[in-house]
């Protein structure tokens, strides 16, 4: 037998019916069985005898590649063999108590323009800022709470819903262009603007959540990607680079810095994992309007279409004021960055099927780097 790390092998004769069986305390690679034939001594017809190949014993180090290579396989074979995205039942649109101010925008089903007007705020504004983005984390981690097999998105919008308006705040997507619900909830190939509906979440799922709240005329934008259950190895090392793009995105911001840093961090961190990075979808302003200039682009090719805006690339895309806020939110795919809209007009999911995850945090411009006004 050959020893541990050794590259030697052996042939060791097997009846046919049956297999050779490696000691217990020791792991062995099986090879396939050979088709020996030799003269037995009284010079009779040669018998056929199945002979396996035992080769050297495997490092307890290729043995873990063995076993992960293993189990990724399994979990791809999984994903490609998992249901596509089914629309499920949109129950009725949610109240909001009359003494609750609402966003100039509700009422009208017609989609409001990007507003032009660059959020950069004087202190009693940042005040403002930061007390409706602490409202908005607090909401997503409660939200977070309840991710769980069974429960379904429409129960996660009624419960946020209700924290909201318990604080005095109003939902902000609710009625923006007409969105039904309060909160937009994307599953698994789902890359943005879900909407909550009567599907219920399965165990290996992945959900976005994205919360936003108008307080006291400002609003606060974040969400998160959770894991539901039993998550497979390549899905949670697509939601780990997704949140560390975020990160590393955040950290290129800074009085004076050009907004083309941001995709520029994040695409060479996603690419180094092989993942793509949505070009349509972008980050936005916000503060007392929901989106503002300036289009934060999280990658960083030229002449790109995001949001039916032809953006003239990252190149002249200007620099960051102090004071100034918006969101970054980076959407990253397993496979193709490419996207197919429903007909409901909102949600938007991969064209190959291919799972996706988002992360988002509104902050705030200072001299020397950047606030996160929405830390989870």
């Amino acid at each position: 037998m050959a020893a541990k790390g050794v590259l030697n092998s052996f042939i060791m004769a097997a009846p046919p019916s049956s297999f050779m069986e490696a000691p217990s305390d020791r792991l062995f690679l099986m090879g396939q069985p050979l088709r020996h034939s030799s003269p037995n001594i009284s010079g009779k017809e040669a018998v056929q005898k199945h002979c396996v190949i035992i080769s050297r014993r495997l490092s307890g180090l290729e043995e873990a590649m063995r076993i992960q290579r293993s189990r990724e396989l399994q979990s791809s074979v999984k994903l490609r063999k998992r249901p596509p995205l089914r629309r499920g039942k949109v129950s009725a649109r949610l109240p909001v108590p009359e003494h609750i101010a609402r966003p100039p925008y509700v009422g009208s089903n017609t989609l409001p323009e990007l507003s032009n007007e660059c959020q950069v705020h004087d202190d009693d504004g940042i005040a403002r800022m930061k007390a409706a983005c602490e409202l908005a984390a607090r909401v997503l981690d409660f939200a977070g709470t309840l991710v769980r097999p069974s429960v379904t998105t429409n129960e996660i919008d009624k419960a946020v819903h209700k924290m909201i308006i318990d604080a005095g705040a109003y939902p902000s997507p609710l009625g923006y262009g007409g969105f039904p619900k309060s909160v937009c909830t994307s599953v698994n190939e789902c890359m943005c603007h879900g909407i909550p509906d009567s599907r219920q979440l399965q165990n290996g799922d992945i959900i976005n959540i994205d919360v936003t709240v108008y307080l006291n005329g400002y609003h606060g934008d974040t969400s998160k990607t959770f894991l539901c259950g039993n998550v497979n190895e390549p899905t949670k090392r697509l939601v780990k680079v997704t949140e560390e793009c975020l990160e590393r995105g955040i950290s290129a911001c800074k009085d004076g810095a050009s907004f083309k840093k941001i995709g520029k961090k994040i695409s060479e961190f996603a690419e180094r994992y092989g993942y793509g990075v949505v070009e349509r979808f972008v980050g936005h302003g916000i503060g007392t309007v929901f989106h503002a200039e300036p289009l934060i682009l999280h990658h960083r090719k030229m002449n790109s279409m995001a949001n039916d805006v032809i953006m003239k690339g990252n190149d002249k895309s200007g620099c960051m004021v102090e004071g100034q806020t918006f969101t970054i939110e980076p959407i990253l795919t397993m496979g193709s960055i490419e996207c197919v809209t429903w007909d409901d007009g909102w949600t938007t999911v991969t064209a190959d099927g291919g799972r996706a995850a988002q992360f988002e945090h509104t902050i705030l411009i200072t001299r020397t780097g950047a606030e996160v006004l929405t830390k989870y």
